[in-house]
């Protein structure tokens, strides 16, 4: 066998392996919530609200996500006011208001309450102190979906800035 036989030979036996070590790229926090599939109107949402691009940026965030059921417990009509262009602005208040800059997983916060300031640019109040973790009024059910970017915390009802 000639040395270039032998050299493409390695190389051929070695690329597979090159390709199996390079690690999926994580996706970020909106691709993360596309992917689940309970988060259609949240996305939609964060879609109308021009905050796409923020949400898939380098954050790092915490985002406390309503699931498709917390937005239907809204009253009748929210949904649809809240998604014409005349109320982006009010939109954009409701969504940032469910954000905080950082990562914050339900470790760091275990046994605490807490009342970090929202991207919204006023505060929620956590509390993890009695078993389960609370924000404001809405439960938190499923905690700590990572993203290249963040985490999603799972909540069953739409927080409304005051």
């Amino acid at each position: 066998m000639s040395r270039l036989s032998r050299l493409l030979t390695a190389a051929t036996l070695a690329l597979p392996l090159s390709f199996a070590t390079v690690a999926a790229k994580a996706a970020d926090i909106v691709d993360t919530a596309v992917a689940a599939g309970q988060f259609k109107t949240l996305v939609q949402a964060v879609q109308a609200a021009g905050l796409a691009d923020t949400l898939k940026g380098s954050g790092p965030f915490t985002v406390f996500a309503p699931t498709d059921e917390a937005f239907a417990k809204l009253p009748a009509g929210t949904v649809d006011n809240l998604l014409k262009p005349e109320n982006r602005e009010k939109l954009r208040s409701v969504l940032t208001y469910h954000v905080v800059s950082g990562k914050v997983t339900s470790a760091d916060i275990a046994g605490k309450t807490a009342s970090p300031k929202t991207v919204q640019g006023t505060t929620v109040d956590i509390d993890a102190s009695k078993g389960g973790v609370m924000v404001d009024n809405a439960k938190v059910v499923k905690p700590d979906i990572m993203a290249s970017n963040g985490v999603i915390h799972v909540i069953d009802t739409v927080m409304m800035p005051n």
